[in-house]
């Protein structure tokens, strides 16, 4: 899918029907350039290096932004540093360290108020591309498009196929407090991102050979017990930097007079890695 294949392309679509999936993402991103230019959401990983990498061969306008999470893997960030010197780097008003003393409770995979504050806050106003892609999850599957007007509101509108018509239409929706999104590589395999990656010699973060699957938040509950028990065996700080978190967070709801069951930080890191969450929400909303 992510070959040459001698034949000649119109708009991604190659002869017999076979679907060019890198010339099909550029002709999308190509199509809906708006006149201030895209804001790509870049996170360092394997997908965001795709779409960084097709908005240079589209030879579109874009700034590429990472936000910073206080909770990055160090290797990621002197990555990005070091290959993606134009990445503008933004960072919170809140550490995550303080972000869950102040939301009472630990950030889980039901309630990922972390990615809200941390990650998805950027773009606003502005045509953002991520990495996005359906293959990832069910719930990606099930809930993302190619393009998504007015993201994250009521008004979000799902688009997944680009004609003259939803194009002229998507270039006269107006904003409304939120953000457009296009995910170009939306039907991308993981092997096809690993093969652009590598027909486009593109260097990588050293993680991915050194057993990730994924880059992110160190301890995201999204990786799963095992795969946090991974994380904190190679950042072991990060651990005890959550636990005192936790500790912080424990005070705070006893100062509110909050149900806690748990007396230490070090508990509730037993509980948060031995995915507890299907209590979560009697634990921590009941009464608040």
């Amino acid at each position: 899918m992510l070959v040459d294949y001698g034949l000649k392309s119109k708009n991604g679509i190659l002869q017999f029907g076979i679907v060019d999936k890198v010339q099909e993402a550029i002709s999308h991103i190509r199509a809906l350039e708006p006149p201030e230019g895209y804001y790509v959401a870049f996170s360092g990983g394997k997908d965001s290096q795709c779409i960084y990498e097709l908005c240079k061969i589209a030879g579109v306008k874009f700034e590429a932004h990472y936000n910073v999470t206080t909770v990055d893997p160090p290797e990621l960030i002197y990555f990005i540093r070091e290959n993606y010197p134009d990445v503008i780097f933004h960072r919170p008003k809140l550490t995550m360290w303080q972000l869950i003393p102040k939301k009472l409770m630990p950030p889980t995979r039901i309630v990922r108020y972390c990615c809200e504050y941390l990650k998805e806050h950027g773009g606003v106003g502005r045509f953002v591309i991520t990495g996005v892609r359906w293959a990832e999850s069910v719930k990606r599957k099930n809930n993302r498009a190619l393009v998504e007007l007015n993201a994250y509101t009521k008004h979000k509108i799902m688009i997944n196929e680009l004609t003259s018509e939803t194009i002229e239409f998507i270039k006269q929706a107006e904003i409304k407090s939120s953000k457009h999104i296009l995910n170009p590589i939306i039907n991308w395999t993981k092997q096809e991102v690993w093969d652009f990656i590598r027909q486009r010699n593109l260097k990588y973060c050293k993680l991915y050979d050194c057993g990730f699957n994924r880059l992110g938040c160190i301890g995201c509950p999204m990786s799963g017990p095992m795969g946090m028990e991974f994380e904190f065996a190679r950042y072991p700080k990060f651990e005890q930097a959550y636990i005192r978190a936790f500790e912080r967070m424990i005070k705070e709801r006893k100062k509110r007079g909050l149900e806690t069951k748990w007396l230490t930080g070090e508990e509730v890191m037993e509980w948060w890695m031995g995915g507890g969450v299907q209590e979560e929400r009697e634990l921590f909303f009941k009464g608040e």
